[in-house]
């Protein structure tokens, strides 16, 4: 029993060793792919919608998407329905709870979160840093309160395209990457890359 109990976690040991290497390249790849979307919607930010004081646009669950979407691509809540759809229902919920309870941030922030969590899982659309653009919405400064429904637009809608179409491009640049994992998209790249 004893030598079993060694063996196992042995081996667990070597499977999470394992699981957590990754190629040099990789490393590499999603320094270029995070620091651009950031980039993007920095610069877009800026020179577009609001003064530098107000980071609006730069909310904290873009970081947590980033860390997904390319540093993890091949997990389920790293692809594009997740990622869009997890940002946008919890963008929705969120908002909706602070227009509920605009008063109650004891009662509104837990509840924005789990129900964001609840509203992800039954749509299929689980993406952890959802449950923050939930919390943004009703914890956020004035000018993120102030945009009410808008914020679902402009930041999280147009925020997780410039991240969607970033982690396109960034992802699929090499054979070793594919994102979305199995798609008719990546299918398409890897068949043009292919030589006749």
């Amino acid at each position: 029993m004893k030598d079993k109990l060694k063996r196992g976690a042995r081996i667990t040991r070597y499977w999470v060793y394992k699981e957590t290497l990754i190629d040099k390249k990789e490393h590499l790849w999603s320094f270029l792919g995070a620091f651009t979307g950031i980039l993007l919607i920095t610069l877009f930010q800026e020179k577009l919608l609001f003064s530098r004081l107000e980071n609006v646009f730069l909310i904290g669950s873009f970081g947590a998407s980033c860390v997904l979407i390319y540093g993890a691509i091949q997990s389920p809540l790293a692809q594009p329905r997740n990622l869009i759809g997890g940002h946008v229902i919890s963008a929705i919920v969120g908002v909706s709870i602070f227009k509920l309870f605009p008063d109650w941030i004891w009662l509104a922030a837990p509840l924005a979160v789990s129900l964001s969590i609840v509203c992800m899982q039954i749509t299929k659309t689980l993406h952890p840093p959802g449950g923050a653009t939930a919390l943004i919405a009703v914890t956020g400064t004035g000018r993120v309160q102030e945009l009410g429904y808008f914020y679902v637009l402009s930041p999280v809608l147009s925020g997780c395209l410039i991240l969607l179409i970033v982690a396109l491009v960034f992802n699929n640049l090499t054979p070793n990457r594919e994102y979305p994992t199995n798609s008719r998209f990546t299918r398409l790249i890897k068949k043009r890359r292919k030589p006749e």
